[in-house]
């Protein structure tokens, strides 16, 4: 037996593996089960990880409620396994049952599929402040490119959630326990992602996990909301088509920073959640680091390019640490956005001067800039590709992007 510290939390490890999380007690009527520690990626033969989202703070309280979230798969595999995060939780959470199915419509699911998930074994589980738990591994197949519908009931009061805010997915809540309900009824519908941060498959054929990490324009803002339009979206259509079987997670956060933490839902800095979002996730071989500097050049108070370029080097480094292939983005175009400034453009252009150089230390280079903007006037959008506030692309534009992607990369 050990002792470790996971996620401020300590922990006792035994031969096996697994921890006990010692935690504060729990309502009686709920009887929590043991967890076990979530495993680190590299410790995971077969698995790779085929959804995710990244986590923030400032997400609505619960209390004897479900919430019936939807995932779309990128690859498909013979078992699953769930991550719930209570990362910025300041309570134990109570997670009183799980179940996974494939989604018919709305908030409905095939009942034929519905599987319950476990936790060490037991149907509920406690999630300490600030950790992370990962379910057993349940016997489902999950087939690629496919929603799937996540039930937790959550009996107790949670206070302030951990959450992802821009899910562009209805996901669904409802009183009392609904987990089996083939459709859920009274319910109220929210964009955000709660507790639910990763789903894993197993699948020996997969060739690892890509993770795309970045700020609104990675996270989807303004494609077509349900379409599974995000430019990772499509890129996983574009490596399916292909052929390919590797995964694809978004860990965008619409409103993230580079150099800075942001509260409200923005996330912590890109160099805070490095580890958690890109280092930690399951079976990753690739990371695409995209546009949180946009959201810097753009702020009141912009740090100067020597400070993004440094951050930026950070992360090159950690990734390359861990074994990660490391592709890094060039930034869009971004005139006539609210926060454009001349500034802001020279600053664009020394970070896409770095990106594209050859000291830079990427692996690779997804020139986004050059995919969208346009020739006649490379500070703007092609029309084609604006969702019409000139920062975010839509459609046609998260499209181009996935486009300009090169498979061959992914070897």
């Amino acid at each position: 037996m050990r002792w470790v510290m996971a996620a401020g939390v300590m922990l006792l490890a035994g031969g096996c593996g697994t921890a006990t999380a010692q935690a504060g007690p729990s309502p009686a009527s709920v009887s929590p089960s043991v967890v076990p520690a979530s495993p680190p990626a590299s410790a995971a033969p077969g698995w790779v990880a085929t959804w995710g989202v990244a986590m923030t703070d400032g997400g609505q309280p619960f209390t004897r409620q479900t919430v019936r979230q939807i995932v779309h798969t990128s690859v498909g595999g013979d078992g699953a396994r769930l991550q719930l995060a209570n990362t910025f939780g300041r309570t134990p959470l109570v997670v009183g049952g799980v179940h996974v199915a494939r989604r018919a419509t709305g908030s409905g699911i095939d009942p034929a599929t519905d599987t319950a998930v476990t936790f060490g074994g037991k149907a509920t589980v406690t999630v300490p402040a600030g950790a992370t738990v990962t379910s057993d591994e349940v016997a489902f197949a999950v087939p690629a490119d496919t929603d799937l519908a996540v039930s937790l009931y959550l009996p107790a009061a949670t206070g302030e959630t951990t959450r992802h805010p821009l899910g562009t997915q209805n996901n669904y809540i409802g009183t009392g326990d609904q987990l089996t309900a083939a459709t859920m009824h009274s319910v109220e519908t929210s964009s955000n992602y709660f507790f639910l941060s990763g789903l894993d498959v197993l699948n020996s054929a997969a060739d690892g996990t890509i993770v795309a990490f970045g700020a609104s324009i990675t996270d989807g803002l303004d494609s077509a909301f349900g379409a599974n339009h995000r430019w990772p979206d499509l890129l996983a259509d574009r490596l399916r088509a292909a052929g390919r079987t590797i995964g694809v997670v978004n860990t965008g956060i619409s409103g993230n920073r580079l150099t800075a933490d942001g509260k409200d839902g923005r996330g912590e800095s890109a160099a805070h959640r490095f580890e958690r979002d890109v280092l930690r996730r399951t079976g990753v071989k690739w990371v695409i680091i995209a546009d949180d500097p946009l959201n810097d050049l753009g702020s009141r108070h912009p740090p100067g390019v020597d400070q993004i370029v440094g951050a930026y080097r950070q992360l090159i480094a950690r990734g390359h640490a861990a074994g990660i292939t490391v592709i890094c983005s060039t930034l869009t175009p971004f005139a006539g956005a609210d926060y454009w400034s001349s500034r802001g453009e020279q600053g664009r252009a020394a970070v896409n001067a770095f990106v594209r150089g050859t000291g830079s230390g990427c692996d690779a280079v997804l020139d986004q800039d050059t995919a969208t903007h346009d020739p006649a006037a490379p500070t703007r959008f092609l029309p084609a590709n604006d969702s019409g506030d000139h920062l975010h692309p839509g459609d046609k534009g998260m499209q181009v992007i996935a486009g300009a992607v090169d498979l061959d990369w992914f070897r």
